[in-house]
């Protein structure tokens, strides 16, 4: 399968995403992404320590971990470091329920982190931007 049929198979299945790493300023990379998803039609739950439960984004209360979402997630939308990467792959791997998708934001590669994901039969995307994948791909 070719990347691009990857990710629209990803994209159009996708209901819930947990975005990790969102930042509540609107300048930030992972606020207009979150933004631009959830104004697209996907429901996107924020994951940020120092915002969890104190701040609301799109109707949906900021988790402060992965752990913390008892809804079924099509897909883990990382915003953070790559070598942060891993652990988030873990937790998501261990907490949560049905994930199809590991999506790494542009600059963010794993191929570790990947492995594991692939090996627990989800699929990835690294160095990607889904923002910037659906109008590309005509979604």
């Amino acid at each position: 399968m070719t990347q691009d049929a990857l990710v629209v198979r990803i994209l159009t299945h996708t209901k819930l995403i947990a975005l990790v790493g969102w930042s509540p300023k609107p300048d930030r990379p992972s606020h207009r992404v979150a933004a631009y998803l959830a104004g697209r039609g996907y429901r996107v739950i924020p994951v940020n320590p120092g915002q969890a439960g104190v701040v609301t984004a799109w109707g949906e209360t900021v988790r402060a971990t992965l752990s913390e979402i008892t809804e079924p997630v099509d897909m883990v939308d990382i915003f953070r470091a790559s070598a942060e990467v891993g652990a988030v792959v873990d937790e998501a791997i261990a907490h949560l329920s049905g994930p199809r998708a590991i999506w790494m934001q542009l600059g963010v590669i794993n191929d570790a982190a990947a492995q594991t994901a692939r090996a627990a039969g989800l699929e990835v995307v690294m160095d990607r931007c889904p923002a910037i994948e659906i109008p590309r791909l005509g979604l």
